[in-house]
């Protein structure tokens, strides 16, 4: 494979399963210094060791992104650790599912704090040095890519927090984008269908009603993302890829 992102630092969110892990390993195959931010800190040292033992090098970050401080201090982190920043992951999520009339209001807040705003803070604290590493690498440009969901262009019931969310996720990154265009600093959005993680586990009874109009078919694997990030960061500088829609081939609905 061709070491395109070489001599560059990303910073991944939600590194310790599902779609952070796989795109934290894409993005070390490609050359890319990877910072692993997350809360569980044992499997991001697990992953930190995968990474290391096949040349790379990785930085673990353990962090709550839901607290504005916390983010701010895993990206300064990052850049102490590893030297830049040139790529940010926003991969980190949470759903819960079901009826919006007997929700715990709790619930809705986490979904709120992970998905938008630990996304937000996130962003926030990495832009300063991503312009900077846009303004003086050799590359000259650096990646925002932030991960949505089909649920950010469609909503659906027994998600209604979830989606909107993911909505937020999609407005955000295309205000950002136009904000951010003229320094070479990219911002793009991925939009997966039903990808077989870890995000399912919370509600396991909702889900089962949510999904079962959907019928058995084939998902979509942590890796078929992480290669689609993989793809936008490596785009030449003058193309940018906004927004990406990724669904398994039989997910007709939706």
């Amino acid at each position: 494979m061709t070491r395109r992102l070489e001599g560059t630092v990303a910073l991944v969110t939600g590194a310790s399963s599902g779609i952070g892990h796989a795109t934290a390993l894409e993005l070390a195959r490609q050359g890319a210094s990877v910072a692993l931010v997350g809360r569980r800190e044992d499997r991001l040292t697990d992953l930190a060791a995968e990474i290391t033992s096949t040349g790379g090098k990785a930085l673990v970050v353990p962090a709550d992104i839901t607290d504005s401080q916390a983010a701010t201090e895993a990206v300064e982190r990052t850049v102490e650790g590893l030297g830049r920043l040139d790529t940010l992951v926003n991969n980190a999520g949470l759903m819960l599912l079901g009826p919006a009339p007997s929700a715990d209001l709790n619930d809705w807040r986490r979904m709120i704090d992970v998905n938008l705003m630990g996304l937000m803070y996130s962003t926030h604290a990495a832009v300063p040095h991503l312009a900077k590493a846009a303004a003086e690498a050799p590359r000259q440009v650096a990646d925002i890519v932030n991960i949505g969901s089909l649920a950010g262009r469609r909503a659906y019931a027994m998600s209604a927090v979830y989606c909107a969310t993911k909505f937020g996720v999609g407005a955000f990154s295309e205000a950002l984008r136009q904000e951010l265009a003229r320094q070479h600093v990219r911002v793009s959005v991925v939009e997966p269908g039903m990808v077989d993680t870890e995000l399912y586990d919370n509600t396991p009874a909702a889900v089962q009603q949510f999904t079962a109009a959907l019928g058995d078919i084939e998902r979509l694997q942590s890796q078929d993302i992480a290669d689609t990030v993989g793809y936008i960061v490596t785009r030449p500088r003058h193309v940018a890829v906004a927004e990406l829609l990724v669904r398994p081939t039989e997910q007709a609905a939706g």
